[in-house]
């Protein structure tokens, strides 16, 4: 199970895919506190160090729209969910929130919303070009499924990175998920592709644990990280909407005693696996600790993230009374610094682990 120690280098491991499987699989806690597990987390780290540095890159994040066309069963800003109050940003809120990010001395604003045809291709664009004029910062898209030539103009104004989670590579399961729109003739790891060609930088991910997700399926999911070569890689925990339709109803039929067994459960101990896992698969990626770790761990769930392979922390720069309204799933822990205590909190938490705050707008290092 240990992986192999055959090359010098940290950046040089190879891990195969029965390799994964063990570690994932693996759930003796003695096993794992006295040896393996801290081998795991040790050779993560080392391979962060090596490729990308000591630098935590700080990507401020904006909620422009929690409206969305979508049903999909494990999100809480699923269409059918009735009891979600709808907003968008206006593109003045929006700014105000790429000037603090400079203000902050972030070099990214992640702009993410529900599917929502609500915002229009032109308009979208009008706000990336105004950003991109007016600061120095990378624009990071994060928009749901749309149209090639809404990707292009978006492109084309000026975005840098567009983030679009497949969620899982398990065909069956996607579709129990996340249903397709009527005549939609595409699916998540098709628009990676196009998104690719188009010149973004492409980040993507996957859900920990949701109801149905074998371990052979998630690790299917960590080596399609390594071979779509992405820049940017976002996994967490499935964490249950009480508002979603895959919270009030139950797998059937249900699953042997077996099929249990082999289930991932969403857990932090398998959200800290899949990170340090996806590092040595793919080491120049940009990984963030993710705000699902801080919803589950709201003392020191960014900090171990950031200890285990990842070298991002989306902080949220959302209005407060947009931030409780984008509710993909309930109580979620943000990594706040809006005030100078909670980016002092954050400064000393990353010293603490001896990390350094990244200048710039942090692209994939290759």
């Amino acid at each position: 199970m240990p992986l192999s120690r055959s090359r010098r280098h940290w950046k040089f491991i190879e891990v195969e895919k029965a390799e994964i499987l063990n570690w994932l699989r693996e759930r003796d806690e003695s096993r794992l506190k006295e040896l393996w597990l801290k081998e795991l987390w040790l050779k993560a780290d080392g391979v962060r160090e090596e490729n990308v540095g000591r630098a935590v890159h700080l990507r401020g994040l904006i909620e422009i729209s929690n409206h969305c066309v979508r049903r999909c069963t494990y999100c809480g800003l699923n269409a059918g969910n009735t009891n979600l109050q709808r907003y968008r940003m206006t593109e003045d809120e929006i700014m105000e929130c790429a000037y603090r990010a400079v203000r902050f001395g972030y070099g990214t604003v992640v702009m993410q919303a529900g599917e929502d045809y609500g915002i229009k291709t032109d308009w979208l664009a009008d706000i990336i070009r105004r950003i991109k004029d007016s600061t120095p910062l990378a624009v990071t898209l994060g928009m749901g499924e749309r149209p090639a030539a809404d990707l292009r103009a978006w492109r084309q104004a000026g975005a840098d990175r567009y983030l679009l989670r497949f969620e899982t590579s398990d065909n069956e399961l996607y579709h129990k998920i996340h249903p397709p729109r009527a005549g939609q003739s595409y699916n998540r790891l098709d628009l990676l592709s196009v998104l690719g060609e188009l010149g973004y930088e492409v980040g993507s991910g996957v859900l920990i644990g949701v109801p149905g997700q074998s371990f052979e399926s998630l690790a299917d999911d960590i080596d399609l990280f390594r071979r779509f070569d992405l820049d940017m890689i976002g996994v967490g925990p499935y964490i249950s909407h009480p508002d979603t339709p895959l919270s009030k109803t139950n797998p059937t039929p249900q699953p042997s005693d077996s099929e249990l067994a082999d289930m991932v459960p969403n857990d932090e101990l398998t959200a800290y696996k899949v990170i340090a896992l996806t590092r040595l698969l793919c080491p120049q990626s940009n990984i963030p600790a993710t705000t699902a770790l801080a919803t589950i761990n709201r003392s020191e769930g960014a900090a171990l993230g950031l200890t285990r392979g990842a070298n991002v922390i989306m902080p949220n720069l959302t209005p407060p009374a947009y931030r409780e309204l984008y509710e993909i799933y309930p109580e979620k822990g943000h990594t706040d610094t809006t005030s100078v205590q909670s980016r002092k909190h954050l400064i000393d938490m990353l010293e603490s682990i001896g990390r350094t705050t990244g200048k710039g707008p942090g692209p994939r290092i290759r």
